[in-house]
């Protein structure tokens, strides 16, 4: 062995890939955007209009549903995923996601999959106006299979420092708001691949719907942060809660201060069936499925009863449906499901 290429590693193909892509990540810039494609690092210029600017940043993956993606070829929405994870959990604090970088692992790098989760993920920035800066995609012969792949971010968001928006003006009568999901987003996966995957043929039909089980499971995740940006510029939230992994119960408890609790009643949204299979393929209690799954709610918006109506139509104008689904009352910390 004389050389990278005969350890594994294809350096023509990640020229190439630069090459293929650069056009993609540039199409998510505007002229704030400091630094050029194919660079060591970029950066971009704090919007005008702050006067105290709190930078915020977070990261995440898509988990298992990267391999499910693996599995079915599905790979055109898990673009969706990634950037969903990241900017809807700046947008819990209030923040606006501004810019994100991405990690992509490859055991062997295969130009045309990375390639399309590229514009996967290109095509959601666009959506969110949030600007790709650059990203790694990384080769790692005889650590991974060649067939599998990885996917990764990092984001960037800003909010006025007198604006974010932490959870500690929570009081006891302010009403809980959730915002659909209509799909699994990227959580639970790893019991979904344990229960659907070994039960069902992927490629059947999937019960009460015309696509198929594949199909239904790789539905890309709703993007949130613009909608919720909207919801904060028309009333005040006392608590956002970006529900992932832990579901409901493990994500808004995360927003709640001292002696409040979080009464939610189930009866009041539509759970979507892929939930109902999951349950009962598994046959998995309810408490299990509302830790793992986001059961239809996918964001959480908690504030005052007289703004109920306006931060609710934040979310209507971006046509995500939200509706009243519980209240804050005094008593031990944490979240109750009726």
């Amino acid at each position: 062995m004389t050389s990278y290429d005969d350890a594994g590693v294809d350096l023509g193909a990640a020229e190439e890939l630069v090459e293929r892509i650069g056009w993609r990540v540039q199409s998510t810039w505007t002229d704030d955007v400091v630094g050029d494609v194919g660079g060591f690092a970029a950066g971009i210029r704090v919007p005008p209009g702050y006067d105290t600017p709190v930078f915020m940043m977070t990261t995440d993956g898509v988990g298992t549903k990267a391999e499910l993606a693996r599995m079915t070829g599905l790979i055109e929405g898990i673009g969706y995923d990634l950037v969903a994870m990241v900017i809807d959990d700046l947008a819990a604090s209030g923040a606006l996601a501004i810019a994100m970088t991405d990690y992509i692992a490859v055991g062997h790098l295969d130009l045309d999959t990375v390639e399309t989760i590229v514009e996967s993920i290109t095509d959601a920035c666009n959506e969110a106006d949030v600007a790709l800066l650059g990203g790694e995609t990384a080769e790692h012969p005889g650590v991974m299979d060649n067939e599998r792949f990885d996917i990764s971010a990092t984001a960037l968001g800003i909010v006025e420092m007198n604006e974010v928006v932490t959870g500690e003006d929570i009081v006891a009568g302010d009403v809980i708001i959730g915002v659909g999901s209509p799909n699994l987003r990227s959580n639970g996966f790893s019991l979904v691949r344990a229960l659907i995957v070994d039960q069902l043929d992927l490629d059947e039909t999937f019960p009460e719907d015309d696509r198929s089980v594949a199909e239904v499971l790789m539905e890309p995740s709703v993007l949130y942060a613009p909608a919720v940006l909207n919801s904060l510029y028309r009333a005040e939230a006392h608590g956002l809660a970006h529900i992932t992994g832990g579901g409901l119960p493990g994500n808004v408890i995360r927003v709640l201060p001292d002696g409040t609790r979080a009464v939610l009643e189930a009866d009041r949204w539509e759970v979507p069936p892929v939930f109902r299979l999951i349950q009962k393929l598994g046959n998995v209690s309810a408490g299990e499925m509302f830790r793992t799954f986001n059961m239809g709610i996918g964001f959480v918006v908690i504030g005052g009863e007289d703004d109920t109506d306006r931060l609710i139509k934040g979310f209507e104008s971006h046509d995500h449906e939200a509706v009243v689904i519980g209240r804050i009352v005094e008593g031990d910390r944490g979240v109750e499901i009726l």
